[in-house]
């Protein structure tokens, strides 16, 4: 037999899609060429098969090889497509019976040796491959990613020569068992909000904002706890889904760092540093890679000193915020990344850090005050949804015999509780609602609505800041267990957008 067809995968952002590995030998010179737009990876991999074909005790057809790589207008990238042009040259030379592979798709890299090496992406190719009614071929260093597609039948092997020896045998390819993963109690080795102590309004603000999945700002002089603080939000959110756990492992899959199997189901925490650049924050690339906001994807992104961000990095952000999704265009490609996150970010008030403080005098004239602070865009911080200001503590609260504040555990299961009834009730939680699904359950009676529309003409409020507010006020209910909105709801929701001045006037209207 001259030709064999072996099936494999390419990644396409976090989508893998088929790929055909067409194999052809004809008469002629010696010679191996690769076609359906391989980049450097993908063509040097003719000298890595070559290697560990002959080292594997196999023969390396003496022939003019023909590798196509279809469909051919899709950019192959990566060392995934190794076996399965090892496993075609071997079934068109008949050193393998072809029948035997219609019913698997390969990826992997080949060592020199003939050892299997693991590739990125092995747990989105798995999803895709467990409809297509085969089943899927890795190296062993893939095995337990891909094993988290529970409807995927994942076939592993350590070197070709074992992986062609089980084929031809009786018992077939070893198949590994699917892992689901169970959720934690408590992520790994992640710091309990017990550590923080006072900051009872911020303690207060973070359960709100674990509670309906709303992103927020913490504002105050330097060691005053806030990135403290948004380093435990993590442990508070409540479990996540199996589904939201595989579309969050499926793009660190594909990510430079990879995907740690023991992390499954646990909430990213990605704190950039202010010197990131816009294509680090979004992704891109030639092959386009996710950025950190994609990386950060039903989790944490957290912005120390938010000011030092450039502006125009800054607001490459408000569309994921707003969407829940990213596109990389390229000339050749365009790729989706999902980018559902929780936005968190810390600041000083001014460039010396005490502007109000009461203890320590400020130094910034207010020209620097202002610059400091419009350095974030009004469209982005309206997009905040709490605001919260963390002032200094006094020192018997910083006693090491000082009472602790209340455990990460302990806060979680309210948030749990919360979070279960919006999921009931809208099927999703309150920070995703729309326009009309905050009409629909964020009710106001005549007396509220009279309230709000004076915040709204004193605070000159947009109507996307009433929104949000509705929806804080709808978390605030739920953390109550209220099925409707009081004015104790909507006066703290109002509280937290700091930037919108005092609310203690109205309060009284209500």
């Amino acid at each position: 037999m001259n030709l064999s067809v072996v099936n494999s995968r390419a990644l396409v952002g976090v989508n893998a899609v088929p790929v055909s590995v067409e194999i052809h030998l004809s008469g002629g010179l010696p010679a191996l060429s690769i076609v359906g737009m391989p980049e450097t990876a993908v063509r040097e991999s003719k000298d890595r098969v070559r290697a560990a074909l002959l080292n594997s005790g196999f023969e390396f057809p003496p022939s003019r090889i023909t590798v196509n790589l279809a469909p051919a207008d899709l950019p192959k990238s990566g060392g995934r497509f190794d076996l399965p042009i090892a496993m075609g040259l071997l079934a068109a030379s008949s050193q393998l019976d072809s029948g035997l592979l219609d019913r698997y798709e390969f990826i992997g890299e080949l060592a020199l040796g003939g050892e299997l090496r693991g590739v990125t992406g092995a747990l989105p190719t798995a999803l895709a491959t467990q409809g297509s009614g085969r089943g899927l071929v890795v190296s062993a260093e893939n095995a337990a990613e891909a094993s988290l597609a529970e409807h995927c039948e994942v076939f592993t092997a350590e070197t070709l020569l074992e992986l062609c020896n089980q084929l031809v045998s009786p018992q077939g390819l070893r198949r590994l068992q699917p892992d689901s993963g169970e959720p934690k109690a408590l992520p790994r080795n992640t710091p309990d909000l017990a550590d923080v102590r006072g900051q009872y309004q911020a303690r207060r603000a973070l359960e709100i904002a674990a509670s309906g999945g709303h992103n927020m700002l913490f504002v105050g002089p330097p060691g005053t706890g806030k990135s403290m603080l948004a380093s435990r939000l993590p442990a508070v959110m409540p479990s996540m889904s199996l589904e939201e756990a595989l579309e969050t492992a499926s793009v660190a899959s594909i990510s430079s760092g990879g995907f740690d199997v023991s992390a499954f189901r646990e909430r990213p925490y990605r704190a950039p540093h202010h010197t990131a650049s816009g294509v680090a924050l979004v992704g891109g690339g030639g092959q386009p890679k996710p950025g950190e906001i994609s990386l950060a994807h039903n989790g944490v992104l957290f912005l120390d000193e938010l000011p030092e961000f450039p502006r125009h990095v800054l607001d490459v952000m408000r569309e994921p915020i707003e969407n829940g999704e990213i596109t990389i265009s390229r000339a050749g490609q365009q790729a989706d990344f999902p980018a559902r996150i929780q936005l968190v970010a810390a600041m000083n008030p001014c460039p010396c850090g005490y502007f109000g403080d009461e203890r320590e005098p400020c130094r910034c004239s207010p020209d620097q005050i202002s610059r400091y602070q419009s350095r974030i865009s009004g469209p982005l911080l309206d997009r905040v949804d709490i605001q919260i200001e963390v002032k200094r503590i006094a020192y018997d609260q910083l006693r090491s015999d000082a009472k602790k504040g209340e455990c990460s555990q302990a806060v979680r299961q309210r948030v749990e509780q919360a979070n279960r009834l919006q999921l009931a009730r809208s099927g999703k939680s309150n920070a995703r609602l729309s326009n009309n699904e905050v009409e629909k359950y964020c009710q106001l009676n005549e007396a509220q609505h009279a309230w709000l529309g004076a915040a709204l003409e004193k605070f000159n409020l947009s109507a996307r800041a009433i929104h949000r507010t509705l929806k804080v006020a709808r978390t605030v209910a739920d953390m109550e267990q209220s099925t409707e909105i009081k004015a104790e709801h909507l006066k703290e929701a109002l509280s937290y957008r700091a930037k919108l001045g005092d609310t203690s006037n109205l309060r009284s209207e209500l």
